[in-house]
Formats: structure tokens, C-alpha cells, sequence
């Protein structure tokens, strides 16, 4: 299945995407995709409603909005230097072991939302991932069960503010969680319906030049790693996302560098995962 969430900011419904692209209203379910829907076998549970109530959900325009694909997380963990490409250009030392920082859930957004860059910000970066989404609580999991866990699959633009990250000092996260920093959808997809998770093709232009073009097979740590790792760390709640990394061809890593201007229009897609845009504006 594919879910997704639509209408105004603040004020979204939980919706669906059907096999043949058509988009439907299933408010009737009653539950939107947050941490208790997954938590209680939601999708399952919403299959068996669509099939015997599907026909009758009332359509959703191609003109709505879609907000976040999700509800508004637990967390948002992040994994930095997944790419090896993308640890050189940064000239980073390639990880031993998952680089893990947190971006605060007040950047979600939606996957056509403006990108308002943060008061004073010079370095604005973009960063296109594939994004995990849990779907039962995991604690000590094992490599071998960590697909258990796993809900679906989206698309995920991780912006940074580079100097808030690397100049300002502390942690990255300062640098990761302006508000609409996590565009994330236009859908999640279950995990059926990506079965090569580790084997998509990834794109990423700014004003239509091609920046970043990879693939998730490129990752130095893979989906199955990275959910049994974390969890021995933390509990990893229904409806949390990871969010695994960036390959080679953000800002920060061109010669000269170069970083987004208000104006400035990002596309980004994952096969099977569909494609976001956001437009480029100006503090507020």
C-alpha cells in the first residue's frame, strides 16, 4: 500500500494511493498513520477496510496538498557519512560504525513545501535519503529480525544549515532541524511494495542541474544494519523514522562550495518512492 496524508497544514486527513494511481479519503478508518496505527497492525488492518470499504471513499483531487506521509514522528534519527563517496567529498573519515545524530520532528513537512531558510543562514544544504519507518517497537534486535520491524519505506530530503552544523559547535543537530528541514512522502510505501529497498536509484537537481544521482545499494551500513544497531542503543516506537544517509554531490562538497538561495527550486526522487520539489524562500 501506499498512505499518505493530504489538505491543509495542521489540518491533514489520512489518505491512499490505489493501483492505478487514484488517490482516496479514508477518514472513514477512522485513525491517521501515527504511532498507534502502526503500533496495532494498521496496515493490515486497513487493507482488510479498504477492500470492504475502498469503493466507497470519497476520491482526492490531484490540486490537494499532501502533507508529511506520516504523522509527525517520536524521532527522527538520522545517520551520517552512509556513503562512502559522500564521506570523501566531505573529507570525512569513512565510519566504522553508524554515525547517529537527531533531527527534531518540528522540521517535517510536507514533500512540496516551500523550504524557508533559517534566519541569517549562508550554508543551506540538500540531502536526498531513503527514510525506514518502524512499525514495531524494537529493542536489541537482531540483524536477522530487523525487517520485522520495518513498516515501509519513503523518500526524505535531510536539509542542513552547514554552518549551524560543522561551525557553530555541539552536535549536528542544530544544523538539521529548522522548521521544514525533513520534507518527507509524497507517500510511504509498505514494505511489500519495495522489496529492492537496497537496490533503488536516488536523483537530486537544483534549478534542473543534476547534483546527486546514486543508489541505495551504495550504503556502507544497509537498512537491516542499521535498525538492529540502533536498537541497541534506544527503543525504536512504531511510527519512528531513519533516515540513512546522503550520497556524494550536496553543497558543501562542490569546489567551490554551494549552498541554496531563496528562488532556488530542489527536485529529488527514490524509484518507487516517488518525487518531491520544494521552492526555495526567505525567512519569514
Amino acid at each position: 500500500m501506499k498512505l499518505i496524508r493530504f489538505g491543509p497544514p495542521g489540518a491533514e486527513k489520512p489518505g491512499m494511493i490505489l493501483e492505478d494511481g487514484t488517490r482516496i479519503d479514508v477518514s472513514g478508518f477512522g485513525e491517521d498513520w501515527d504511532e498507534s496505527f502502526f503500533a496495532t497492525d494498521g496496515p493490515k488492518r486497513l487493507q482488510a477496510w479498504r477492500f470492504l470499504e475502498g469503493a466507497k471513499a470519497p476520491r482526492v483531487a490531484a490540486s490537494e496538498r499532501l502533507g508529511s506521509a506520516t504523522c509527525r514522528p517520536s524521532k527522527i534519527v538520522c545517520i551520517g557519512l552512509n556513503y562512502v563517496d559522500h564521506a570523501r567529498e566531505t573529507k570525512a573519515k569513512v565510519p566504522e560504525e553508524p554515525v547517529i545524530f537527531f533531527k527534531a520532528t518540528t522540521a517535517w513537512s510536507g514533500p512540496d513545501d516551500d523550504l524557508v531558510l533559517p534566519r541569517g543562514s549562508v550554508k543551506t544544504d540538500w540531502e536526498v535519503e531513503l527514510a525506514v519507518v518502524i512499525g514495531k517497537r524494537a529493542r536489541y534486535v537482531t540483524r536477522e529480525a530487523a525487517l520485522e520491524h520495518v513498516a515501509g519505506f519513503a523518500l526524505h530530503n535531510d536539509y542542513s544549515e552547514r554552518e549551524h552544523q560543522l561551525e557553530r559547535g555541539g552536535q549536528w543537530s542544530k544544523g538539521k532541524s529548522a522548521d521544514t528541514f525533513a520534507p518527507f512522502g509524497p507517500f510511504l510505501a509498505t514494505s511489500d511494495e519495495v522489496p529492492d529497498f537496497q537496490s533503488l536509484e536516488m536523483w537530486l537537481t537544483v534549478n534542473g542541474e543534476t547534483r546527486q544521482k546514486s543508489t541505495t545499494a551504495n550504503m556502507i551500513f544497509a537498512v537491516p544494519h542499521l535498525v538492529s544497531y540502533l536498537s541497541q542503543f534506544m527503543t525504536l516506537l512504531p511510527g519512528d523514522v531513519i533516515s540513512t544517509g546522503t550520497p556524494a554531490g550536496v553543497g558543501l562538497g562542490m569546489d567551490p562550495p554551494v549552498f541554496l538561495k531563496a528562488g532556488d527550486v530542489v527536485e529529488l526522487g527514490i524509484d518507487k518512492l516517488g518525487r518531491q520539489r520544494q521552492r526555495v524562500v526567505a525567512p519569514k
